[in-house]
């Protein structure tokens, strides 16, 4: 009998764990004028702090991709 109802009361308070952490803590919601007024500060800087800042701007997925296929940036030319 334990095997029948201990599953699904496994599930039903697993569940209850997750709501509890995701109400405890929501993701903030972002405010687009401040991404795009840290977003026009990066442009305007050169060289690899442009790149730096520019990287840590990404969306998350394009993070995510670049960091399991790194695109290394090639060394300016002379």
């Amino acid at each position: 009998m334990w095997l029948v109802v201990g599953g699904p009361v496994a599930v039903i308070v697993a569940g209850v764990i997750t709501l509890v952490i995701a109400v405890k803590n929501p993701d903030p919601v972002l405010n687009k004028s401040d991404y795009e007024r840290d977003l026009a500060a990066a442009q305007r800087l050169e060289g690899q702090a442009k790149v730096d800042a520019l990287a840590k701007m990404q969306p998350a997925h394009q993070a995510r991709n670049h960091a399991a296929s790194p695109v290394v940036p090639a060394a300016p030319s002379k």
